[in-house]
């Protein structure tokens, strides 16, 4: 295969200690030693979400999976939940309600701005027996970091459940699940944790355990269900099904480097190295798609200057450079970049490197 260097919108590049923990010898998904792992996995995973949620575990799948396992473990038909859509992210949970069977209503904002705390209480007032209110962090094909703060008093006024997509904010952005009063959020592995895809991190509440607990009907998910799933990762060790054991090994050697570097510091190097990608990116002459108080650090979208070919750059780009950037998707395909620095990819010498061969590429157009 050949070596790429990855700052597209994941997955990132992954740390030569992970992929050797990948090559670890198997145990069983129940031997002693993986159990003490798992135990391990849980508390780092409590640190990076920023909670005490007894229900944090990573589920077998993509950051996808995260977001579904929510949808079907907290709504049931004829359930009236909110989605926030700001972006294909929020499209997507919209998609995930109604196969639910739920009533979804969404309030919707413009692609590269954030939802706005007035559009969420209109929803809640118009719809006051909404039983969540889902909304995406960090938005991955606009690159909008989304305050939460605000949002979530309202939720919360209303008697609902806050939901947090932080697929691409986990280990590069402040989430602080207790802090910020969400009641369940899920993320992936292949962004700012630098695993390659294959889990999804979920933490859920009390207040959304109990209402899991209370279901009136079976969780439309066998594999996803956190009923059984909790009680494998909990005291019980009940079997639910085989572990990804690799993939858990190498989530674990992941959060035990963030640990070493420590949170606060792993976020300062996506804000400082973010900011530093940005700056180049204007010097250049290029336009950034969101407003400087609202932009990822570790995700940037960059308009497609006038007469420039998307798929010629970003060919370029893999070819000549070896470098991966990532193009726009839905009511963005075409018109964007998307440039990630995200977890083991947010360095400094890549910075440099796509700036440099970014330049070039256009000065040659």
């Amino acid at each position: 295969m050949p070596e790429r260097i990855l700052m597209g919108p994941g997955p990132s590049g992954v740390h030569p200690r992970v992929l050797q923990a990948m090559a670890m010898p198997l145990t069983g998904h129940l031997d002693p030693v993986f159990l003490e792992i798992m135990d391990e996995v849980k508390g780092l995973l409590q640190m990076v979400f920023g909670t005490e949620n007894e229900l944090t575990a990573p589920m077998s799948g993509t950051g996808s999976a995260g977001m579904e396992t929510v949808f079907v473990n907290l709504v049931e038909p004829g359930d009236k939940v909110i989605v926030c859509v700001k972006g294909l992210f929020g499209q997507r949970m919209v998609d995930m309600g109604r196969r639910c069977g739920a009533e979804v209503v969404q309030v919707d904002g413009a692609w590269g701005d954030v939802i706005y705390p007035e559009q969420v209480e209109a929803a809640l007032r118009q719809h006051p027996d909404a039983k969540l209110v889902s909304i995406v962090q960090a938005e991955t094909s606009t690159g909008v970091l989304q305050p939460l703060g605000e949002i979530s008093g309202l939720v919360h006024d209303a008697g609902a459940l806050l939901v947090v997509d932080a697929v691409t904010s986990l280990g590069g952005t402040h989430v602080d699940v207790d802090k910020n009063g969400i009641d369940a959020c899920f993320s992936g592995t292949q962004k700012c944790l630098s695993v390659p895809p294959g889990l999804a991190p979920v933490t859920m509440n009390s207040r959304a355990e109990e209402v899991l607990l209370n279901r009136k009907s079976p969780v439309q998910s066998w594999y996803l269900d956190l009923s059984m799933i909790r009680n494998y990762w909990g005291q019980e060790r009940f079997y639910h099904h085989t572990a990804p054991i690799s993939m858990i090994f190498a989530l674990r050697e992941a959060l035990e480097m963030l640990a070493e570097e420590g949170l606060e510091n792993a976020i300062k190097r996506h804000q400082e190295l973010g900011a530093v990608l940005q700056a180049g990116l204007e010097e250049m002459g290029l336009e950034l798609v969101v407003a400087p108080q609202h932009r990822l650090p570790q995700l940037t979208v960059v308009r497609i200057p006038e007469g420039v070919s998307d798929a010629q750059v970003r060919g370029r780009l893999l070819n000549e450079y070896g470098i991966e950037i990532g193009g726009g998707l839905g009511e963005f395909k075409g018109k964007v970049w998307r440039i990630g620095l995200m977890g083991s990819s947010c360095k400094l010498r890549n910075v440099t490197l796509v700036l440099s061969a970014l330049r070039e590429i256009l000065d040659s157009i």
